[in-house]
């Protein structure tokens, strides 16, 4: 049965693409059909598989104008939905549609049977679009760096989950992991103390560790996996990946 899983983090710099994309392809090679739905306007996930000129329609073509929903196959098992820079303007476009909060939702139930997990690459926002996500999701996972900002930054995932509750009752963050860890600095060891402790039931294990190949592979278009397989970054994304599949099961 298909699992639907939404990458949220209103904080930009804490890997939620690259382990959007990094989960994604450890997923495909391990024998699931995935699909990758890029919603943010900087396209940085779709930048990890193909280039500007191969993107004709994005997401926003389906979100705002409901046309066809455009998939790229990228390799063997894995798809993706790209996005562009008119998603920049989605939360404008969409704040006068109707029935704007489940678009997403409408539109991925034609196709998410044809696959065994879809993941959604949320904006660094909690504005209409990341909405859209968390209506269309099972799960909600939440990478956060072990500083002290992203861990007060969390209340306010939960505070909108709340506020969303009322439509979706089953709403809340279903997943935490840590990203970029470094174990020599005191504050990382002590904000993942933390945030095991608040969210003792959801987070993984694993965690990221900070690995200069993981900041390098985006610009290299490519994941991990076949940027430098060997390194610290793909070893962990694999882990959490096992991990993920196994919590599924």
């Amino acid at each position: 049965m298909v699992r639907t899983i939404a990458f949220c983090n209103h904080k930009g710099g804490v890997g939620k693409t690259t382990s959007t994309a990094s989960i994604g392809v450890a997923m495909a090679r391990q024998g699931k059909k995935v699909l990758l739905v890029d919603l943010d306007g900087q396209a940085n996930l779709t930048g990890i598989f193909v280039s500007a000129d191969q993107v004709e329609k994005s997401i926003y073509n389906a979100l705002v104008e409901k046309e066809a929903l455009p998939i790229i196959s990228i390799e063997k098992d894995l798809e993706l939905v790209p996005s562009d820079l008119n998603m920049s303007a989605a939360e404008v476009k969409m704040s006068g549609l109707f029935n704007r909060e489940m678009r997403l939702t409408h539109i991925l139930a034609k196709v998410k049977d044809n696959y065994d997990y879809v993941l959604i690459d949320c904006p660094p926002s909690l504005g209409v679009v990341t909405i859209n996500a968390f209506f269309a999701a099972d799960d909600i996972y939440v990478p956060i760096s072990p500083e002290i900002l992203p861990l007060k930054g969390m209340m306010m995932i939960e505070n909108v989950l709340e506020d969303l509750r009322e439509a979706k009752p089953e709403l809340a963050i279903t997943g935490v992991f840590i990203t970029r860890f470094d174990s020599r600095k005191n504050i990382n060891k002590a904000v993942e103390e933390e945030v095991r402790k608040q969210y003792a039931n959801v987070i993984f294990n694993t965690h990221i560790r900070d690995n200069v190949s993981l900041s390098e592979c985006p610009g290299a278009n490519c994941s991990i996996f076949d940027y430098d397989t060997k390194s610290k970054g793909a070893q962990d994304y694999l882990n959490l990946t096992r991990e993920i599949l196994e919590r599924n099961k």
